[in-house]
């Protein structure tokens, strides 16, 4: 098995993604997690753009790293200017970090159009550059950037930027399909003639999303002889993002035969995924491949047959290799073998006839507009119901909601709440930015005090679905909230005429939920 080399940099590109901010403790919780996980290289940021990228190099020295090397990402000098006047290449020297990625022009349209100097001035730049990071004992990466649209234009210009560099001493030369735009076979061509003519100097890769390719780009490169990959966890990045290093690993590891990770580490995957999405506050993309909730949910009846008398037939991998689980989906679909696999899931003995009671339930249910699929803890404390052993954590006396629009333009909202426990009652009012806020907002407040770790929950998604359109303003809707603690992600589900009802259910079997969870 031969080793691979991962290059992180969803602290860069990454963070050019539309909607994506992470601030400093962001990128350093990143960086301790992506450490963890076993990258080789977390490229921290452009050094010369702003005081808080300078700052995260200071405060990531401190982090004490076990496996990744930070690495300090700069441009090659200016044309009007020396090396060592150069704010960029001294700017990557102030991080004080042992590698360094230089970025320069690899596309000749680049060099005479953006840089508007002479194209053999270029080889210059990209060779002093180097040189100056080599000279200052830096490990060097040069990202050859729109490498690939270079050498389709202008092959004999591209390869020259690439000597340049190498015989200045950079130690890894990295190909950018920067605009995202080559397809596998031009990508796994092109890889293996700078593989031929460059070997053995290590050869990377750094794809974008543009066409949807990005994965298959990086593998056509590996196939090709790249042995350096560079990405972002969950394939965050500008436009249509980076290669995703969560679906390139694993295809790396279990279709190719490389080494990657160790086995220990690759089943902390998922959780990597997650870890990024909440620390960056977005929403996680379900249907990811290997990562993502979806990845190996299964919703019709045959397939789950299937996957009862053995797992190969509807999975490719087993879930547990990057830290996924089986999911099984609820829904009109759903036959018996459905039921039974989610009961065997939890543990409970398998009943035909307690299967048929909760199928029924369900069937029933979702004729008035529920819906499981979305709402996996919902549909677990129905089943408690149906069994009779579900015990609820508080009792309703009542809520009510109000909406008052002032003649200022102001609008206050406020939600008052009565709650049993045990023998205490608790009577609450909370404000919030509608009904809905202010009804969970109240329900926090009345809950906390006898249930601390509903602090734990965060309220990640709120959608809202008209079941019957038909019926205009009295048409019944359906709430799928998703919520989160630090472990777990669920869904939950309400449906009724009135949309605060609707939402009232939802938000109860979310903190029942998370309750009974905990209990467990």
């Amino acid at each position: 098995m031969e080793k691979m080399k991962f290059y992180d940099t969803t602290l860069r590109d990454g963070m050019q993604a539309e909607g994506v901010t992470f601030s400093l403790e962001d990128k350093l919780a990143i960086a301790r997690r992506v450490d963890e996980l076993g990258l080789d290289y977390i490229e921290g940021g452009y050094a010369v753009s702003n005081a808080k990228e300078m700052e995260f190099f200071t405060e990531a020295a401190k982090l004490g790293l076990k496996h990744s090397k930070i690495v300090a990402f700069g441009s090659t000098r200016r044309a009007n200017s020396s090396v060592t006047d150069d704010a960029s290449l001294n700017a990557m020297l102030a991080c004080k970090t042992q590698v360094g990625t230089l970025v320069g022009k690899a596309w000749d349209l680049h060099v005479t159009d953006v840089l508007r100097c002479s194209l053999d001035e270029n080889l210059t730049i990209c060779a002093e550059s180097a040189e100056y990071l080599k000279r200052h004992r830096l490990e060097t990466i040069f990202d050859a950037e729109h490498f690939y649209d270079g050498y389709k234009k202008h092959p004999e210009y591209a390869i020259k930027v690439l000597s340049a560099v190498a015989e200045a001493g950079a130690d890894v030369l990295v190909l950018c399909d920067t605009n995202g735009g080559s397809l596998p076979d031009e990508i796994e061509e092109i890889t293996s003639v700078v593989c031929k003519k460059f070997g053995p100097l290590p050869i990377g890769i750094h794809a974008h999303n543009d066409t949807d390719c990005a994965t298959a780009n990086s593998l056509a490169a590996v196939r090709a002889g790249a042995r350096h990959v560079q990405g972002t966890i969950n394939g965050l990045g500008e436009r249509c993002g980076n290669a995703n290093l969560c679906a390139v690993m694993p295809n790396l590891a279990f279709k190719m035969g490389f080494e990657v990770l160790s086995p220990e580490k690759m089943k902390t995957l998922t959780e990597a995924s997650l870890f990024v999405f909440e620390t960056g506050n977005l929403t996680p993309v379900m249907n990811m491949p290997y990562v993502g909730e979806s990845a190996f949910a299964h919703k019709g009846g045959l397939h789950v047959d299937g996957l009862r008398k053995s797992t190969r037939t509807y999975e490719h991998i087993a879930p547990h290799l990057v830290g996924n689980e089986r999911r099984f989906l609820i829904s009109e679909l759903s036959g018996k073998s459905t039921v039974l696999a989610k009961l065997e899931k939890a543990q409970i003995a398998q009943d035909k006839e307690l299967a048929k009671r909760i199928l029924d339930r369900v069937q029933e249910l979702e004729s008035e507009g529920y819906q499981f699929e979305a709402a996996n803890a919902s549909f677990d404390l129905l089943v408690k119901k149906v069994m009779g052993t579900y015990k609820p954590a508080f009792e309703l006396v009542k809520y009510h909601t109000s909406v008052e629009k002032r003649v200022t333009g102001n609008t206050v909202t406020e939600a008052t709440v009565k709650l049993k426990v045990g023998d205490k009652v608790e009577h609450v009012v909370g404000e919030g930015d509608g009904p809905v806020n202010a009804l969970d907002a109240a329900l926090r407040k009345s809950l906390e005090n006898f249930y601390p770790a509903i602090k734990d929950v965060h309220l990640i998604d709120y959608k809202v679905r008209v079941v019957n359109a038909g019926a205009g303003t009295a048409a019944r809707v359906r709430v799928i909230i998703q919520s989160r603690d630090k472990q777990a992600i669920w869904g939950t589900v309400g449906c009724s005429e009135n949309i605060i009802e609707a939402s009232w259910q939802a938000l109860t079997d979310s903190v029942e939920y998370k309750l009974q969870k905990d209990a467990r």
